[in-house]
């Protein structure tokens, strides 16, 4: 027998296959979980037909396509993402004719898309049920001619088998999310979920309660998990009484619910050791926990005057509502955090916001031989990104733009500390790769995990005309010159990131009516709604068509640009544009 023939005989004799047939009948019958099917169906084909990639890709009739809905061996950024529509790929093909295809040599096949260089075998196997596709089994091999005509007859034979058992766990997913819209549309018919005043919501419930069952006081007790207690977060009282702000989970009735997490029915008060007298004349009482994913919230009181009052049908029905009312209070709870938390946090913002307008400079100085203009959008209410100046005496000046590493507030305060130490080593000139070599020293000394400042200083002469830069780790000035754009390639490690660094330097002489532009990474990395970034190539084109306008009218320029390619798409990182003439 040829290595060809031994390759594709996957079985030694009819009884072997056989036996095969009834392995997989086993498997696509023994459950209607789609995540446990389709993984035991891949562990008893690809046991058989080996394969370096193999998917289950199942037919979506909303988008119209294939979604791989379990693979071996694939990326899963490309099984996050992948949509195959019917017609496109060898699955595609496959899919639209509905028969089974088989390449033998996939770089021969010009419509095969491209899972992994390596491949060079694929066979795609339609699944139909009831007339309908449900999607298609596909083996990639890297070995040429892995599979054959008796693979492919193989897997026809037990695909229509597998495709009746995915098309059953479907329908049975879909009939149990049905029934579960249902009883939650019945629970929620209240309105519950869409109140997150919590005292609101509270009242809400009480009032539902006592459209379903008459009481003569209703209390709900909220859990404080860590004194293991109930504390009074509403009563209503009938008839007054004294009212108790808490309860032990270890006594009363409403404790034995909480703690023990089921519903308590007494029939008689005065006979039940639990019960605490807070109110005359009470006789009756059911107590129902209010559980939310295994953890008690709380509990659900009712009491009455009358002798058995509330019956096992009363308690099923609160038993029923507990776990809507549960998940509302705890919404609310967790909206009345949030409200509180955002209210500390905007404060911490806007006192964050103020300090960071005294550490920046509110508007570009005046410096001997220059025009200066920026422009600086945060991406939230305060930013990481950094710039100062400082001019010394005889037309020289240092200027530093930065960036520190992170978003928000961590991001701000390391770029305030950045600030200060620039403001202490910036009183004096200094070359700018000195700078940065001070100021990385500064800052490992007191190193901050994970957090550093791509800074990009530059020393102005301006009798001379020269601009000295170095860099450690920003971006590069792009100067302007008449129509063309000059790049400026200064490179360093990022400060505050690694010890003891030496940083090159690069001179420029620049002429009357050059332009020198910065920006932050925030202006480069702006996506628009496809997913493209602006880039370095469009600033450079916005530069140059707006070179020879005043700098402030350039600082706008860029921005509209920005804003042009951007869209609606949300930004995330802050923009900040520096823009010098030479006068």
């Amino acid at each position: 027998m040829s290595q060809s023939r031994r390759r594709t005989s996957r079985f030694r004799d009819r009884a072997e296959l056989l036996d095969y047939l009834l392995e997989v009948a086993g498997v696509t019958s023994e459950t209607l979980d789609l995540d446990r099917l389709l993984s035991s169906v891949a562990k008893v084909i690809t046991r058989v037909i080996p394969a370096q990639l193999f998917a289950i890709l199942l037919h979506s009739e909303r988008r119209k396509g294939l979604r791989i809905r379990y693979s071996m061996g694939h990326r899963q950024e490309l099984v996050d993402r992948l949509l195959i529509p019917l017609g496109e790929g060898i699955t595609g093909q496959a899919a639209a004719t509905r028969e089974p295809l088989l390449v033998r040599d996939v770089r021969k096949d010009k419509t095969y898309l491209n899972a992994m260089d390596a491949v060079r075998c694929e066979m795609a196997i339609p699944m139909m049920a009831r007339d309908k596709l449900v999607g298609v089994i596909d083996f990639q091999s890297t070995e040429v001619g892995a599979y054959s005509v008796d693979d492919v007859a193989l897997m026809r034979l037990i695909a229509t088998r597998i495709a009746s058992a995915i098309d059953n766990a479907r329908l049975y997913r879909r009939v149990d999310l049905q029934h579960r819209m249902l009883r939650t549309l019945a629970k929620t018919s209240q309105g519950f979920s869409s109140i997150l005043d919590l005292d609101e919501l509270l009242h809400t419930v009480a009032e539902s309660v006592k459209a379903l069952m008459d009481y003569d006081s209703f209390t709900i007790w909220l859990l404080d998990e860590q004194k293991q207690m109930l504390r009074r977060r509403l009563a209503i009282s009938l008839d007054g009484g004294r009212e108790l702000d808490e309860i032990p989970l270890s006594i009363g009735v409403t404790g034995s619910a909480a703690r023990l997490r089921k519903p308590m029915r007494v029939e008689d008060t005065s006979t039940d050791p639990r019960y605490i007298a807070s109110h005359p004349n009470l006789r009756s009482e059911v107590a129902v926990p209010l559980m939310l994913r295994d953890r008690v919230v709380g509990v659900m009181d009712l009491e009455s005057h009358r002798l058995n009052y509330y019956s096992m049908d009363h308690m099923r029905t609160l038993a029923l509502l507990a776990p809507q009312v549960a998940s509302a209070i705890e919404n609310a709870r967790l909206y009345e955090e949030i409200a509180a938390r955002e209210q500390r946090m905007d404060k911490d913002l806007q006192a964050a916001r103020k300090l960071q307008s005294v550490l920046l400079p509110s508007e570009a100085p005046e410096i001997e031989g220059l025009d200066i203009a920026v422009g600086l959008k945060p991406a939230r209410d305060i930013t990481g990104d950094l710039f100062d100046f400082f001019d010394y005496d005889q037309g020289q000046a240092t200027i530093v733009f930065g960036d520190s590493s992170g978003k928000g507030p961590a991001a701000a305060l390391y770029a305030a500390l950045v600030s200060g130490l620039l403001r202490s080593l910036g009183r004096r000139p200094r070359r700018p790769a000195d700078l940065l070599r001070a100021l990385n020293n500064s800052l490992t000394e007191r190193r901050a995990e994970a957090q550093y400042v791509t800074l990009l200083a530059m020393f102005w002469d301006a009798p001379e005309r020269k601009l000295t830069i170095a860099n450690a780790g920003g971006l590069p000035p792009i100067i302007c010159r008449g129509e063309s754009l000059l790049d400026l390639h200064a490179e360093g490690v990022p400060v505050g990131l690694l010890q003891a660094r030496v940083y090159e330097e690069m001179s420029a002489d620049l002429e009357p009516g050059d332009l020198v532009v910065l920006t932050s990474d925030g202006i480069l990395d702006a996506m628009n709604e496809a997913g493209e970034e602006y880039g370095r190539e469009r600033l450079g084109a916005a530069i140059r068509a707006c070179c020879d306008k005043p700098v402030h009218d350039i600082v706008k320029a860029i921005y509209a640009a920005v804003e042009t390619f951007s869209g609606a798409a949300s930004q995330f990182d802050d923009q900040t544009v520096l823009v010098l003439r030479v006068s």
